[in-house]
Formats: C-alpha cells, structure tokens, sequence
C-alpha cells in the first residue's frame, strides 16, 4: 500500500504542533538556568497537582534541631517549628528570594554553627540570618549535600567535595581518588542528555540546540499558516466579494517551510530522538549502560567523578566515610583516601539519595524516588523499610510505588512525594510558594504540566514517536 506522505505530515503536524513549540520554548529556558534563576511563577496559576499538601513535592525533605525548635528544609526554603510541629513560621531571612536559589539540599551543624547548602551556594546562620559563605567551585558545578563529623564540615558538589578550614572558616576544594578497577567511561544516558541540550560542546553547543529549537518554531508557524491560511481566505471571499488570494505570500511561507525542513532534517531529528530517549522506556536501558566520553567534550574531563557524586555521611562505628554516587556506593577512610567500592544491593533511583542516614537502631535509611531501604553494614542486610521485604534488583524505574523525597527523626516520619506527610501540619500560606520559571520548564518540556505524574512513563513517549514522524513524513513528502 502507498503511503500518502503529504497527509501524514499534515496530520502528524496538527497533532503535535503546540507541543512542539512549547518542548522548543520550554527547552530555550532549560538551556540557560542562570538567566532565568530570578523569576518565579506562583503554583497558583500552575495546574492543582502542583500545590503544595502534606509538605509533599520535595517540601521536607528534613529537619534538624535548632534551640528549642525543629528547622524543616526542602525545595523552596527554610521553616522553623517548635518541638511539637505545631506553629511554623518563615526562615529564609537572608537566603536569595528566588525559589530556584532556596532549593535547599542540606543543613549540617559544625563548630555550634549552621549551615545551609542549597544547589547554588553555601550560607551561615548569624542572630538568625543566612550569610552566603564563599565556594572555590567551578561555574558550572550543582551542590548535593551537605555534612559534617565534628569540626570537620564537607559540601559535596557534584563532581567535588569542599572542606571547610575551622580556624579560618574558608573551604578547600578536594578531588577524590580514582576508586579501583574503575573506568573512565561515561553513562550513556549523561551523553545523550547533554547531546540533546548541547551541554556536550559547552555554551557553543547550548546556542547551537537554542537554534535549532527557534528552526522548528519556524517549521511549527509556517506549517500552521500553510494550513490555516486559505481556511481564512476562503472564508473571506464568501463574506466579501473582490478578495484577492495572496498566492505569493502563500508561495514565499510554503517555499520557506519547505527549505527550512530539507536543509535541516538531521539536526531536527537528532535532537527530537535523543529527547525522546531520556523519558522511559529508552531512559532505563541508557541508564544501565556506559560509554566512553567523546573526546573534546564537557565530559571528557580529567576528575573520575565528574558529576557522580550524590551524598556523603560518616559511619563512626566504623570510623570511615560513606560515598553515594551514580556508580554505587563507596568507602574511604578519610576524604583524601583512595575510595573502593561497597558490594551491596540498595535500590536507589536514578535521580539520586534524598534520604541518607541512621535511624535508632544503627541502621542506615536508604531513601528515593525508588523507595526507602534500612541498611544493617554489620551483617549487610537491606530490606524494604515499608514492607521488610528483601530488594529483588537494585536496578528499576525512576519512581517506585514509595517515593519518598524527605526523612524526619525529629517527627518520626517519611516523606512521600506525591502523599507527602501528615506527621506535622502544613499551613495553608504554604500551598501555593512560588515555583521557578526554570522548573515550570522543566515540567512543561517532560509533559508533566498537562499530565501530572503519568507523563513521566508516555508522554514524551508517545508525542516524540509522533513529532519524528511529522519531520520525517516531511522529508518524504519532498518528492511525492
């Protein structure tokens, strides 16, 4: 059977045209985080999943005392609670007023002082205000956590720690040792990520993908014109006698269309599959697998843990530090040791640890978007915190049925995603705390704003099969 290529281009067209355009604006915002860090929208002009229940949505992510309080931390800030949780109150006094700079990852005590570390920054609490702290990290470099072991403070980056000097309270940046038998390969889902943003050849590459994005706006208005246009004429002459058909205006938008997607088929399409490749199913399999770094790119780099390290605590039972990172857990005796990897079965998601510490019997708690696990190092048991259940793979989606984003000993609680928690109550001033312009992007590019959660498994799914095949019954058409 012929395939009629004009009328699938036409049709696949109208199908995906505003999603199109909307992964190409919202993909342009992506691009340039540190441009748009400053504006924010409120969650409520944002659909109702997004308000905040229950501390859900990363809210709490933990808490640590603080006088004769709890302070609660999480994605857009600081709060601070008396013992029983029953009145809280705002304290971010001093941190950035922008949400995507209140991301906060950690707060450790060190030296009877607290610090805070969000994604971007270090801050000190003085007389109940946050001072930024200097960090000799890279530009381009994100916080993960943050710890410490008596006077012994540690921001771990995500591609370095940094230890602070307590005589002079300024910080030192650390590379950690290469660990044994290990590689110099990348995960293949890192790559075709950053191919897919243009991170891979630095900002060259990033304004390069931002052309193409503004390339298939273009394709997206002259098609939808293409289409519209004669609709509207004809709707004209029947009203009006003695319209006249703009034939050449129609020619010259259908000749540029039609140029535009000849002369640029490859690139379109490399940056519509390799975005569709990092939503699952594909996601997982990229996830499991490595490469080598392409040479000459942002991940061909000289520190073995360019960006793969995730969270670090120190197990005094053992006197030794634990390392979480993309490649699993390692040990080190001390932070300028050589580390080596631990052989155990934790489930964790490829999103990362959001909950890492001991609970009242020595275990170790394990918590992510793919559960929460206890950990005994003793005897090397792991089993299901909820269920007590023994993990069957390490390896999973990126969500599991618990997805937990925030542990509290203080209230004695986990901290759902979607559910969050009923332990202490939120209150109603903080349902709708602002969003980051960058993280409603970051929504709208995943389809998540229009589907909520499920469009984590099919919406890039299914309209990236849709999109490729309107660019490519569009390159067949050419000749048919």
């Amino acid at each position: 059977m012929k395939i009629n290529w004009h009328r699938q281009h036409r049709w696949s067209g109208i199908v995906s045209i505003f999603l199109l355009m909307m992964f190409c604006v919202s993909g342009i915002v992506l691009n340039h985080r540190s441009l748009v860090a400053d504006i924010e929208v409120s969650r409520s002009w944002l659909p109702w999943w997004y308000e905040f229940k229950n501390w859900n949505g990363g809210l709490m992510r933990g808490t640590v005392s603080y006088q004769d309080g709890v302070l609660i931390y999480g994605v857009n800030g600081i709060w601070l609670t008396d013992g029983s949780g029953g009145r809280v109150r705002d304290f971010n006094a001093g941190l950035p007023p922008a949400a995507d700079c209140r991301q906060v990852r950690g707060i450790a005590v060190c030296d009877s002082s607290y610090y805070a570390a969000t994604t971007m920054g270090i801050y000190r609490l003085e007389s109940g205000i946050w001072r930024g702290v200097p960090l000799p990290m890279e530009d381009d470099e994100r916080l993960s956590d943050i710890t410490a072991k008596d006077d012994t403070l540690v921001v771990v980056g995500r591609s370095n720690l940094y230890v602070m000097d307590p005589g002079s309270r300024s910080f030192t940046m650390v590379n950690i040792k290469s660990a044994p038998m290990m590689d110099d390969k990348v995960s293949l889902f890192r790559t075709v990520w950053m191919l897919h943003s243009g991170e891979l050849f630095g900002l060259v590459g990033r304004l390069v993908v931002d052309f193409v994005a503004v390339i298939l706006i273009i394709l997206s208005i002259t098609g939808l014109v293409h289409w519209l246009l004669p609709k509207f004429i004809r709707k004209l002459r029947l009203r009006y006698r003695g319209v006249k058909v703009p034939v050449k205006t129609m020619r010259n938008n259908m000749m540029l269309h039609n140029h535009i997607g000849r002369f640029t088929i490859v690139v379109t399409l490399l940056i519509v599959i390799t975005g569709w490749c990092l939503r699952p199913p594909v996601m997982i399999a990229l996830a499991l697998n490595k490469t080598s770094a392409i040479p000459g790119t942002s991940l061909d780099s000289d520190n073995p843990w360019h960006d793969k390290l995730r969270m670090l605590r120190y197990d005094r039972e053992c006197d030794e530090w634990l390392l979480s990172t993309s490649e699993g857990f390692f040990v080190l005796d001390n932070l300028t040791a050589q580390p080596h990897k631990l052989d155990v079965r934790l489930p964790v998601s490829v999103m990362g640890l959001n909950v890492f510490e001991k609970d009242a019997d020595g275990d170790w708690l394990v918590g992510s978007f793919s559960g929460m696990y206890r950990w005994n190092r003793k005897t090397g048991r792991v089993q299901d915190y909820f269920t007590g259940a023994v993990p069957d793979d390490v390896n999973g989606p990126p969500f599991g049925k618990y997805a937990v984003s925030g542990y509290s000993d203080k209230f004695n609680t986990v901290v759902e995603y979607h559910d969050g928690t009923e332990a202490i109550v939120q209150p109603e001033k903080m349902n709708n705390l602002p969003m980051s312009i960058w993280n409603v992007a970051l929504e709208a590019h995943s389809g998540r704003l229009f589907m909520g959660s499920i469009a984590t498994y099919v919406f890039v799914f299914i309209v990236g099969l849709i999109i490729a095949w309107c660019l490519w019954s569009g390159w067949k058409s050419r000749r048919s």
